[in-house]
């Protein structure tokens, strides 16, 4: 069973609680879509206990999407990365940093 709490001031935290099963996808794509595509959104998973795979796929593209995961658990990180999901935003931006040195260095050579 999952329990949602909103808290919202400025920012929109959704706190999940307990299991993400299939059926609660479609539940959490309305309230987030309900926020709109400008607010700042985040999930926050400290009190997730399991997921399914569905739910793992969700979470990535939550996250491929700009919207935020906090206090995410390592299995759960480790699972939407099995599962091929998105990459942190931030090893994007080191990825992308050491191409852009290591094309600056070939320019130089």
């Amino acid at each position: 069973m999952l329990k949602i709490q909103r808290k919202g001031n400025g920012k929109v935290i959704l706190t999940l609680s307990g299991r993400i099963d299939a059926e609660d996808i479609d539940e959490l794509r309305r309230l987030l879509e309900l926020e709109g595509a400008g607010s700042h959104t985040a999930l926050d998973l400290t009190d997730v206990t399991l997921i399914d795979r569905d739910a793992v796929k969700f979470l990535a593209d939550c996250e491929a999407n700009c919207i935020k995961l906090e206090n995410c658990p390592r299995y759960v990180r480790e699972q939407i990365e099995q599962q091929g999901g998105q990459p942190r935003r931030k090893k994007q931006n080191a990825r992308a940093d050491r191409v852009q040195k290591r094309e600056l260095n070939n320019e130089r050579e």
